[in-house]
């Protein structure tokens, strides 16, 4: 999950600086939902029940909040086009700048704070101080960056370049979400889909405010990346998934009455984490603790049957002096000489067994990283994170008075608090439904409507 400007520490997300999408934040990667997989992309089945604006619940009639999702920002230009007919207007409707058909391509460009769109034939509007929003009509889907979107486009001018978000209902947004946080299942996996949309959509809750969003608009309160949820507009879409979505619209997670944060990430490994094990600045939740997943049936994590639930990861001397390098940056050194490393250990564990702190001894002092910050500072050669800070020290060699490598042996992939997705579907195939799911991996909660 998360992918993540709104984090488990339960702060209010409104306006973000534009500037910040976009930005290389290691500690923010650490703290969103981990897909266990890619999913199958399909043509996207269309939206059932009310309009897109409303959803009808138990024979009444609620509006569906509008999320607003970060595509692009620094963008030089921004490409524009759609499946049918669709229009570019002023923000507010207050003058109609571009009506256009199918493919035909028109571009947002920036100059000096001002906004103007343009066409391949050399036509431009005037130069205005926007921001614009594209429309779709007759059901259309409108094209941004090769994707299909549902909802509208709205295009700000930044000191950087153009900023692309796309606003559609909550409903709408979580159909462009759950197929790529959790892949397609099949029938008899249907409670995990379920589960899955109902976490995402208490994790969209939190982050996107009450009541009807109204214009102007500025700013966004989701990014589409790993920062939050990973969200791949229409494209993305899939029948199941969507059936899911609907079979629990308007159904989130409450705990004394509120909305709960719902993280989760891809495995376990066998027993989820405390928000603490994770990250910085967090307060524990009754309702995110420490939970087994071992299936009694087998004695086995639900999540054995992921992939990625057992890794190994080796580092030579040289990844373990790059180790040493990034751990000192971030914590605040700005260039660090390479250190040879005599040791490497894991002196104190938290209540899930995740490694709570790692010391290597080198030969000029002890460098300590913390939880929150091991993964992304011991990075393999090719810079991915390591899967999860559930691991032992395996094996070490040493040569000429030093550590030359060391391997270890790791359980889980991602920062494990909340849902176990691939426990989610393992509970799924054993007979558990959506809220058996939900109970267990986040304690005390009940599933009831948003509004």
């Amino acid at each position: 999950m998360t992918h993540d400007t709104r984090r488990p520490e339960h702060r209010s997300l409104r306006v973000l600086v534009p500037a910040v999408f976009g930005a290389v934040v290691v500690a923010s990667a650490l703290m969103v939902a981990c897909a266990p997989g890619s999913a199958v992309v399909r043509e996207p089945a269309p939206a059932t029940g009310a309009p897109a604006a409303q959803i009808v619940m138990e024979g009444r009639l609620e509006r569906d909040r509008l999320a607003l999702v970060a595509l692009g920002a620094k963008q030089a230009e921004a490409p524009v086009s759609a499946t049918g007919r669709w229009r570019i207007d002023e923000q507010g409707g207050r003058v109609s700048l571009v009506k256009g058909r199918g493919d035909e391509p028109w571009r947002i460009e920036q100059k000096n704070g001002l906004l103007r769109v343009a066409g391949d034939g050399g036509d431009a509007t005037p130069w205005r101080e926007g921001p614009f929003v594209a429309r779709p009509l007759d059901n259309a889907f409108l094209r941004y960056g090769n994707r299909r979107y549902r909802g509208e486009l709205v295009f700000t001018a930044t000191d950087s370049g153009v900023m692309v978000v796309n606003r559609l209902p909550v409903e709408d947004y979580l159909r462009g979400v759950v197929p790529l946080e959790l892949p397609v299942r099949n029938p008899a996996e249907r409670a995990a889909l379920e589960a899955q949309a109902i976490a995402a959509r208490s994790y969209t809750y939190i982050r996107v405010p009450s009541g009807v969003v109204d214009e102007p608009v500025s700013g966004y309160n989701l990014v589409a990346t790993v920062q939050n949820q990973v969200y791949g507009g229409a494209d993305a879409e899939h029948p199941v998934v969507n059936e899911a979505i609907d079979r629990t619209a308007g159904l989130v997670l409450r705990y004394n009455g509120l909305i709960v944060d719902a993280p989760y990430s891809s495995s376990c490994g066998g027993r989820t984490a405390t928000p603490s094990e994770a990250w910085r600045g967090v307060r524990e939740e009754p309702y995110l603790q420490s939970v087994d997943d071992i299936d009694p049936r087998t004695g086995k994590p639900y999540c054995d049957i992921s992939p990625r639930n057992h890794w190994h990861a080796d580092f030579d001397e040289a990844q373990l002096q790059d180790i040493v390098r990034r751990a000192l940056q971030a914590g605040g050194a700005g260039n660090p000489r390479p250190a040879a490393v005599h040791s490497f250990s894991v002196p104190a564990r938290g209540r899930s067994g995740r490694a709570a702190n790692v010391v290597l001894r080198t030969e000029r002092g002890d460098v300590t990283i913390t939880a929150r910050d091991i993964r992304a500072v011991m990075r393999d050669a090719r810079g991915a994170i390591l899967n999860s800070t559930y691991f032992s020290v395996d094996r070490e060699s040493r040569g000429g008075g030093r550590l030359n490598g060391v391997t270890l042996r790791g359980a889980g992939n991602g920062h494990g608090v909340g849902m176990c997705q691939w426990g989610a579907i393992g509970r799924a195939r054993a007979g558990a439904d959506a809220r058996e799911i939900l109970r267990h991996y986040y304690p005390g909660t009940v599933v009831g409507f948003a509004d």
